[in-house]
């Protein structure tokens, strides 16, 4: 009884705001910048602000001391209960339990408080007091007295001895119960106009002032920005983005004032950021290198930072977030470059192309990777410089920014540029043969520093630039009939920018960063592919050469 006046005396939180409170914790928000703010600055994720919580909110003072209480053993139950019974349910089970401790002595049913009904007199062995007048202050008083929970302070009457008649023939008094849920219930909306009203995470647009997108069928693509959550990261380009299981791992790139060498999580399923703690040979601080997923290990090549250049190679567990370097067997490496691509086929990753900083590359190289602690590298298509004119080339001239894509051992290579011309032509690579070929195409489009996505038999050209301007263009390459496709995409597309990221999870293909000639960005965009990750599909095809 004690310990139950003492909980009494304080207004438990209910699970379930405990619950809203939690989750905007996890989703703190940082404000978002001014336009035309470079990165590098707090980035632009939307979040709730923080609310202070009182969780041991006193309950006001009443005259007379401490608060009423009733003497009934109902009223042991906590009050969050109290709260959510109604207040005959209340009276009911008060009586009801009052009752059944105390069978032998107090009938099991209900009366009025007529005089017709006394109080059933007292056992022999008590001896009754004037503390036994009905009075108020007396029959509420909060305190219990040392001789146990079955006596009162003033050797009144056992509780389970009082007959059902005394109890209800007090209805004119006030009962604590509904003194304590009155009490309760304005110390709650104080509570909620102290704080605010709740505001939702992610937050709803006002129809009023969200923008004016038209409906999307059922069959259409649809843009929209992804509603994220988590911990803040930089604005980047240049880096890399790559999907293990559900997770997209984004590593290193730069904004407009320095490069990084940081690890980020970003959950696919939850929206959710997160920075995990990551130990062992870190790599230094690069943009522009490849990420290849060997399993659920991450394998870095090359890259650089400002003048510098790298052709080294780290290796991220991503089951303990631990670096290494592993050991190269043979003396003959690759040079030192960024702006390359890796495709990862039959335990070798293939790099093609880049630039060392004098000039662009097209040669080929191997990378083993069936032992992830001893690698070996193998040049497999020497480069080449670009034949004279009027004779038919043999192979892509040497660029950097464009994309490579493997399907099955045939390896397609798409745009880019050499530092002066923009390129649109696409190349095929068989790995087995080691046979190059130029794809005829009568519709071309110039790009580079875009992403190409393989979904099914199509490749997914997303944004870049095309000699003139950044763009946000959704290119469809039929690898069947080797043709260009575009297509109308609805919703809200973000600006058109270059050096990002994309990946494919679920049907959607997520856009991470970018970069627009301005300004560096840090949100992630997502592309719904509905029906068209699925429908005019083939599943089965091959690419000749």
């Amino acid at each position: 009884m004690a310990d139950s006046a003492r909980s009494s005396d304080k207004i438990p939180r209910s699970p379930s705001k405990a619950k809203v409170v939690r989750s905007q914790k996890i989703s703190g928000p940082a404000q978002t910048p001014p336009p035309g703010v470079i990165g590098g600055l707090p980035d632009d994720l939307e979040e709730l602000s923080d609310r202070d919580v009182e969780h041991h909110r006193r309950l006001p003072s009443v005259p007379g001391g401490t608060l009423p209480r009733s003497h009934t053993p109902g009223h042991l139950s906590s009050k969050s209960q109290d709260r959510r019974r109604k207040p005959s349910e209340l009276s009911i089970r008060q009586r009801s339990q009052s009752a059944s401790q105390a069978p032998s002595q107090v009938p099991p049913t209900r009366t009025t408080p007529t005089s017709a009904n006394p109080p059933k007199p007292p056992p022999t062995s008590y001896r009754p007091t004037g503390a036994d007048a009905p009075n108020s202050s007396n029959t509420n008083d909060g305190s219990e007295s040392a001789g146990g929970p079955g006596s009162d302070r003033d050797g009144r009457r056992p509780v389970a001895m009082r007959s059902t008649s005394a109890i209800a023939g007090k209805a004119s008094i006030p009962s604590s119960s509904t003194t304590t849920r009155q009490l309760s219930t304005a110390a709650a909306a104080a509570r909620v106009a102290a704080r605010g009203a709740h505001v939702p995470f992610p937050p709803l647009q006002d129809p009023n002032t969200a923008p004016d997108v038209p409906p999307a069928p059922s069959s259409g693509m649809y843009w929209s920005r992804a509603p994220v959550s988590g911990a803040p990261h930089t604005s980047l380009r240049a880096h890399t983005t790559t999907l293990v299981g559900s997770n997209i791992f984004v590593f290193g790139g730069c904004d407009s004032r320095a490069c990084f060498n940081e690890l980020y999580v970003f959950d696919a399923d939850a929206f959710y950021w997160s920075v995990p703690h990551v130990t062992g040979e870190i790599p230094v601080p690069l943009r522009a290198m490849t990420c290849t997923a060997v399993g659920k290990k991450l394998v870095i090549f090359g890259g650089g930072d400002g003048p510098a250049y790298y052709n080294d190679i780290y290796v991220l567990d991503t089951t303990n977030f631990r670096w290494h370097r592993p050991k190269i067997i043979g003396e003959r490496v690759p040079s030192k470059r960024r702006a390359h691509t890796a495709c990862l086929y039959k335990n070798g990753i293939y790099i093609f192309g880049g630039g060392d900083g004098v000039r662009a590359l097209n040669d080929v190289w191997r990378l083993d990777v069936s032992d992830m602690n001893k690698m070996s590298w193998k040049l497999v298509s020497p480069p080449e410089r670009a034949p004279p004119p009027g004779v038919r080339e043999t192979r892509p001239k040497p660029r950097g920014y464009h994309t490579a894509n493997m399907v099955g051992s045939k390896l397609i290579i798409f745009g880019g540029s050499d530092g002066g011309e923009c390129f649109n032509d696409v190349w095929v690579y068989d790995v087995d043969a080691h046979i190059w070929k130029a794809v005829t195409i009568p519709v071309t489009f110039r790009r580079l520093s875009h992403t190409a996505t393989l979904v099914g038999s199509y490749l997914f050209v997303i944004g870049g630039h095309d000699g003139n301007e950044y763009s946000n263009d959704v290119l469809l390459l039929n690898l069947v009939t080797m043709t260009w496709d575009r297509r109308r995409v609805y919703g809200l597309p973000p600006s058109g920018r270059g050096y990002h990221g994309t990946v494919l999870y679920d049907s959607r293909l997520f856009i991470i960063g970018g970069f627009d000639g301005s300004e560096v960005f840090s949100d992630v965009w997502m592309l719904e592919l509905a029906v068209h990750a699925y429908y005019s599909q083939i599943s089965h095809f091959s690419i000749e050469v």
